[in-house]
């Protein structure tokens, strides 16, 4: 134990992973970024959002639930929604049942895009990380960034 902190220090194992760990959350976001964005145009941020509508049924979500799928917060999803609907890629209409909610549809053109965008976006995964994943290693890396992840956004782990 630390006598400042009172936590146990890493050990070699340990800080060589969190050192190699942070490596990866300072580069690849940018280098995925300037591919995608190279390639099609779009941000990452804009592909998540036509790839989840994409995959919502009737290709519509609420505004809150795509924030939440995404883990934007409202005023980004917004601001991001907006965006691709002046580019003609998602519109906004109110909710049916709720006047007071928006809902973010997929538009033809966004649907088209983002099919065209994700060859490009695989290709730029596997070149950067799948790749270099040996097989026998996937599943259980996938488990333990899926913790991770759902913990960082406090949602209940996954089975």
């Amino acid at each position: 134990m630390s006598p400042v902190t009172g936590m146990k220090p890493l050990n070699a194992d340990e800080e060589a992973f969190w050192r190699a760990l942070g490596r990866v959350v300072h580069v690849l976001p940018r280098l995925l970024e300037e591919d995608l964005s190279k390639a099609t145009g779009l941000s990452m941020t804009e592909y998540a959002v036509l790839l989840t509508l994409a995959e919502a049924p009737g290709q519509r979500l609420r505004m809150a639930e795509l924030a939440a799928a995404i883990a934007l917060s409202a005023s980004r999803i917004t601001r991001v929604v907006d965006d691709l609907s002046s580019r003609a890629l998602v519109r906004k209409e109110r909710h049916a049942a709720d006047a007071r909610g928006a809902v973010a549809v997929l538009t033809h053109e966004g649907l088209s895009r983002q099919q065209s965008a994700a060859p490009q976006h695989l290709a730029s995964a596997r070149r950067r990380v799948l790749d270099l994943v040996p097989p026998e290693h996937l599943i259980a890396l996938g488990r333990v960034l899926q913790q991770v992840a759902d913990r960082a956004v406090g949602a209940a782990p996954a089975p």
